[in-house]
């Protein structure tokens, strides 16, 4: 496995057991198919989905799933023109439900990596997506 360089890491309190945040990490990471024409753009690998989602070999567009431990940790890695990533989330009983992280490692290199990562992580763009991505996966835990 290659190491990445430490991005962020997002942390969010989700009000349910470890059980039911991994079944809405496994709906919301199954749901990511749509990222297709972005994908295509950035020139990502892999570009498709295929495979059952939080699966060892599992893929959607821009991620792989290269790690399981189930309702504890799974790792997507991926690739594409301006970087190498991988985002790892965490879940661990907490009081009051499950904590869920998220951790991003990245490398940019190149000039056009650099500029990349100004226009994503430097912006603040990836901060905010991360936020409403654990957001949507506390909604789909919490929700019937």
């Amino acid at each position: 496995m290659t190491v990445l360089p430490f991005v962020d890491e997002h942390r969010l309190l989700v009000p349910a057991p470890p059980a039911a945040v991994w079944r809405a990490l496994a709906a919301h990471v199954g749901a990511m198919t749509g990222a297709g024409p972005l994908a295509w753009a950035l020139g990502t690998d892999p570009r498709q989905a295929s495979g059952t989602p939080l699966q060892v070999a599992a893929t959607v567009p821009g991620f792989a799933v290269t790690e399981v431990e189930p309702e504890r940790l799974v790792r997507l890695t991926g690739r594409h023109r301006f970087s190498r990533y991988a985002l790892t989330f965490t879940l661990a009983a907490a009081p009051g439900g499950t904590m869920l992280g998220a951790r991003t490692d990245a490398a940019f290199p190149g000039p056009h990596g650099r500029a990349y990562r100004l226009l994503v992580i430097t912006s603040g763009a990836h901060r905010l997506a991360v936020a409403r991505l654990l957001r949507d996966i506390r909604r789909r835990a919490v929700t019937p």
